[in-house]
């Protein structure tokens, strides 16, 4: 227990002594979308009864930085460890992989969170953003940046450089984060991109997650809850299967 805990204090401390990188900078850069839609769209896109399109939005920012982030900081851990050489002294502690996988992922699920309120924060200072069934939210928000923490962790050991890494960012978390309905509500979509969309599991996040602040969903929260568990147990399990072998880690 006392090794687990170290390994969480160091991971927290990698992302807490920048945190005008990790934290405070994608605060900015998020609240960037919210201004720039907010100024060309409020008026001109109809989403859930009642709802202003810059209301509606927010949720959907926060859920993107929370992904984005957690994705972010399990995968650069590892891959800066890998590189420098470090993660050496990881696999010689006693420490069992189940302990190094949850150090890596509580740590993401933490810094996905921190941004996350950060965000919502700043939000409530100049919109009213209601948030009915707060539970519901934060239920969503933790899965989903778990389920980006493993998505990292598995991205990151696959990596052998950051090339690699941004290649993946690029061509697999940025599309489904966009395509997930961030900025839209699927229903405005053709058939097609809305079959295509219930294939994406980062929108049965942002949906969920949206349905805690205004208790209205595109599908059914319960459903939504159902797959994300499902994908989180399911990346866990590989995740936790390539550090028992030691994939790209000890060769």
């Amino acid at each position: 227990m006392t090794g687990f805990l170290t390994l969480l204090y160091k991971e927290l401390l990698r992302f807490w002594k920048v945190g005008f990188q990790t934290l405070l900078a994608p605060m900015v850069s998020t609240l960037l979308y919210l201004l720039v839609f907010y100024h060309v769209l409020e008026r001109s896109v109809d989403v859930y009864p009642d709802v202003a399109y810059t209301i509606f939005l927010i949720p959907g920012l926060v859920m993107m930085a929370v992904i984005q982030n957690a994705f972010a900081n399990s995968s650069s851990s590892m891959i800066q460890s890998k590189i420098s050489g470090n993660i050496v002294f990881v696999l010689l502690s006693p420490l069992s992989y189940r302990a190094i996988f949850f150090a890596y992922i509580l740590a993401s699920i933490l810094r996905g969170l921190l941004v996350g309120l950060g965000v919502y924060l700043v939000t409530l200072i100049f919109f009213d953003v209601p948030l009915q069934l707060p539970l519901w939210a934060l239920l969503f928000v933790i899965l989903g940046s778990a389920i980006s923490g493993v998505l990292g962790l598995i991205a990151g050991i696959w990596a052998d450089k950051f090339d690699q890494l941004a290649t993946f960012q690029n061509f697999i978390i940025m599309p489904l984060t966009f395509l997930s309905g961030v900025f839209y509500t699927v229903h405005s979509l053709p058939a097609g991109w809305q079959y295509l969309s219930h294939l994406n599991p980062f929108f049965y996040m942002i949906d969920g997650f949206r349905y805690g602040f205004f208790g209205i969903s595109d599908i059914s929260p319960y459903i939504s809850l159902l797959i994300v568990a499902i994908c989180l147990i399911a990346i866990s399990v590989l995740a936790i299967r390539i550090l028992k072998t030691g994939y790209k880690l000890r060769h």
